[in-house]
């Protein structure tokens, strides 16, 4: 890739991360500009691990008794929302600014990690492992890696059985869950786990599992939809294609605009900070040392919820009904009384708020930069965009809502159904394929990094009103 061959370009990024808020530069700090020569991904980790190891020790150390906040009533009773209480290092997600994945923005992951065609959308390799070293690859690398996960990616047949096992009408997140939990007897921590490993290794058979189920979840999800929607005609992978792109082959999709979209897809949606449901009940479930299939098939369970990953086939559901009430072309006006009708049913706008965000997610604009590259005369398309000029205002009238802006649900599935992808039902599974990506080098790190058991303090009603009284 030309930027590893750009003393220019190199330069450039390291003026735009020195100018990065002062928050982020512990995890900007070690952000390797370098290229590496080095193709193996382990390797690479074998020899950050120590470094990150001394660098946590030196911190409980030094600064293990700071407080980092006040826990009030509000976040006890509100899902303990806006607590300071888990340690991610992968990505961090800002107010205003949205998710950086080791300090980078999207729009900088697009611009610096390699791609399959020139000016194109960033390859989920690199991401992954972006996100796993703090490096940025080289193409080289990211070649390397994307021929790993293809070498690991073979699904035994015990596992499409389970999945059969189920009626074809069960929901797809359902189906996909099963397949992983199938997956779990492979499970290469396990077994060293059984076999007595000393816990300084626990990272090395994390890897592995790690590597294998992101390298596994498309070929098991592509299955799901083949099975759920195609009557059950499965297409084989294509080893010349890349993370991305295959996953696209495999589930029907062999046009290089729906290549480039699942390429976009995967990256944005890989990782999203440690408080989400999903991530959170990836990193609670591993800390009582269950492997990388028991975690990351407990997160599948949580995104599957309407207030999680759900939402992105509700959105596509709500903009169809929309159309099928009040036509293709329906005006502001028409659109202002359908929305204010949903909101007086008690109903929300789905794909519009966000439980951290403060501002438009970065995940929709750079969906809808996509849209406009790509579809720009797609109807639903358009009806997107004229809902984010009508929603917005109407959420901020109503006084209720922190933040009235879309969220990376109110985009993606527009773009799937104009490349032909309509079964909303089936939208969560590509985002928990995505999540993996994040899910599973967070683990990685987990281990590494020895970090303990979730068991956090819980209280009952009495004890905040007898404490409440106390302190008033």
């Amino acid at each position: 890739m030309v930027f590893f061959r750009s003393v220019s370009a190199l330069s450039k990024l390291r003026s735009r991360l020195v100018q990065q808020p002062s928050f982020l530069n512990g995890s900007v700090r070690w952000l390797q500009m370098q290229s590496s020569s080095e193709l193996d991904l382990h390797s690479q980790l074998k020899d950050l691990i120590p470094e990150q190891q001394e660098r946590l020790k030196k911190l409980k150390s030094e600064h293990g008794k700071v407080q980092l906040g006040n826990i009030t009533v509000d976040m006890v009773v509100g899902g303990m929302r806006g607590m300071t209480g888990l340690l991610w290092e992968t990505s961090l997600l800002d107010p205003d600014e949205g998710i950086r994945f080791r300090g980078l923005s999207i729009p900088e992951c697009q611009k610096v990690l390699p791609t399959a065609n020139p000016g194109g959308e960033p390859l989920p390799e690199g991401l992954l492992w972006l996100l796993l070293t703090g490096k940025l690859p080289s193409k080289e690398q990211v070649n390397a890696l994307s021929k790993e996960l293809q070498n690991r990616a073979t699904v035994p047949d015990h596992v499409y059985k389970a999945i059969n096992a189920l009626p074809v009408t069960a929901h797809p997140m359902t189906q996909f869950a099963t397949g992983i939990m199938a997956l779990q007897v492979q499970s290469e921590f396990q077994k060293a786990y059984e076999k007595g490993i000393h816990k300084s290794k626990f990272w090395e058979p994390t890897y592995e599992d790690s590597l294998n189920l992101i390298a596994q979840v498309p070929v098991v999800a592509s299955f799901v939809y083949r099975r759920a929607y195609k009557d059950g005609q499965i297409i084989p992978a294509d080893d010349s294609l890349d993370y991305g792109g295959n996953f696209s082959h495999m589930l029907g999709f062999d046009s290089p605009k729906m290549q480039e979209l699942m390429r976009l897809y995967v990256t944005i949606h890989s990782d999203h900070e440690g408080g989400n449901v999903s991530a959170h009940t990836a990193h609670l479930v591993a800390s009582a040392l269950s492997d990388p299939y028991l975690s990351f098939a407990a997160a599948l369970n949580g995104l599957a919820g309407p207030l999680h990953g759900l939402a992105n086939q509700e959105v596509l559901l709500w903009i169809k009904s929309v159309v099928e009430e009040c036509g293709d072309n329906i005006t502001t006006e028409e659109l202002k009384e359908y929305v204010w009708k949903t909101l007086n049913s008690g109903k929300v706008v789905p794909g519009f708020g966000h439980g951290v965000l403060r501002k438009t997610d970065p995940r929709y604009t750079c969906q809808r930069e996509f849209a406009l590259k790509h579809l720009p005369d797609d109807p639903l398309f358009q009806l997107v965009s004229k809902l984010y000029e009508v929603v917005p205002p109407i959420l901020t009238e109503l006084g209720k809502v922190k933040n009235p802006w879309p969220n990376v649900d109110a985009h993606s599935g527009v773009l799937l159904n104009h490349f032909g992808l309509t079964e909303a039902r089936y939208f969560t599974v590509l985002f928990g394929v995505s999540r993996s990506i994040g899910i599973c080098s967070q683990l990685i790190w987990d281990r590494a990094l020895g970090l303990a058991l979730e068991r956090p303090k819980s209280v009952t009603m009495d004890w905040l009103d007898s404490y409440c009284k106390k302190a008033a």
